[in-house]
């Protein structure tokens, strides 16, 4: 049996987007929030669902962007920071850049008649945001979206399913993602992985894998 890569999966934060903590500084200075003490609410709040992962509550979603917002002021009130009211999503995402360059590969992967599709953990407030930064038509052939799935990286389910989407095999999948524990996840699920640091070497990695000879299984 013939094995090659069909399917390249993307994530958005940090790969069609700007580095988190690029993002994180910016938003620290638009809101005029200090980033330690933010840091340390987010942190408070998000022990409350028994994780230490930041996103994890607004994308599975355990709670509203609103309500988790209200929680985060609460902590900073604590602290004698008086927090503004906003959009998280709109602040998070205001002037924030698509990385054109890794834009650019995924339309090249399309045209070479591989399945592209985003698999991204994200909470449901912050859908019509990356829409307006990459609108999907054209660019990707399916969205996983672990708010809309019930299920997120890295856990098995979510891989399980998007090759399903893509209608591959888990071995002719690929994920290109920034954070190393996502692209565990991926490889723990038999997919291969490539950990985003730049699109210029992420690119290099991809066509490395989509040109090699196809590996042969008896």
């Amino acid at each position: 049996m013939t094995i090659s890569i069909k399917a390249v999966w993307t994530d958005f934060g940090g790969v069609l987007t700007p580095p988190v903590g690029e993002t994180f500084s910016d938003f620290c200075t638009r809101t005029g929030l200090p980033p330690g003490p933010l840091l340390t609410a987010v942190a408070n709040v998000t022990a409350r669902y028994g994780t230490d992962d930041f996103m994890l509550p607004l994308d599975t979603p355990l709670v509203t962007e609103d309500e988790w917002l209200r929680q985060i002021a609460a902590e900073l009130a604590g602290q004698g920071i008086e927090a503004p009211m906003i959009s998280f999503a709109d602040a998070w995402f205001d002037g924030r850049r698509t990385n054109a360059e890794w834009l650019a590969q995924l339309h090249r992967v399309r045209e070479r008649g591989l399945f592209v599709g985003m698999l991204s953990n994200m909470p449901p407030a912050w859908e019509e945001h990356w829409r307006r930064m990459v609108p999907p038509e054209g660019v990707f052939d399916d969205v996983v979206n672990s708010a809309q799935v019930g299920c997120r990286k890295p856990d098995p389910e979510i891989f399980e399913l998007a090759a399903a989407r893509a209608g591959v095999p888990a071995g002719q999948c690929v994920l290109v993602d920034d954070l190393a524990k996502n692209c565990a996840g991926a490889r723990a699920a038999g997919w291969l992985a490539i950990e985003f640091t730049d699109a210029a070497r992420a690119a290099a990695e991809l066509d490395a894998l989509l040109d090699q000879p196809a590996a042969v299984t008896p």
